[in-house]
């Protein structure tokens, strides 16, 4: 079973996303703040990041430069998921070592379908 980690410090979100990642087969694991997702990830060692980017301790960019600088959770994709929809944030999420970019509010199936393709999953 694959493993997502959601870095997310709403509620809210994270229930709609262990909803749909769950209910989908993945096993969740979860953090409120970067510093924790960061920490979780080097631990656990999941398939896939979902990182928000307006976090509390250290925001998703730093907490996913963090991530691609140590060579032990390089190779995890990381995928922005922000509120932040402005134009050049999702440059700037690229740019800090995010591999894919949405947009909240999300779409769930648009979601389910880019964790899908980044896993290699049908």
């Amino acid at each position: 079973m694959k493993r997502i980690l959601v870095v997310e410090d709403t509620e809210d979100n994270r229930r709609i996303l262990r909803d749909l990642l769950t209910g989908a087969g993945y096993a969740l694991l979860e953090a409120t703040d970067g510093s924790g997702g960061v920490e979780l990830a080097v631990q656990e060692k999941p398939d896939l990041v979902l990182m928000d980017i307006q976090l509390p301790v250290m925001d998703g960019y730093e907490a996913t430069r963090r991530l691609k600088a140590d060579p032990s959770t390089r190779h995890i994709p990381v995928v922005a998921v922000t509120s932040y929809a402005l134009s050049g944030d999702e440059g700037k999420a690229l740019a800090a070592g995010c591999d894919a970019y949405v947009a909240k509010p999300f779409s769930p199936r648009k979601i389910l379908g880019l964790v899908r393709q980044i896993l290699n999953e049908p």
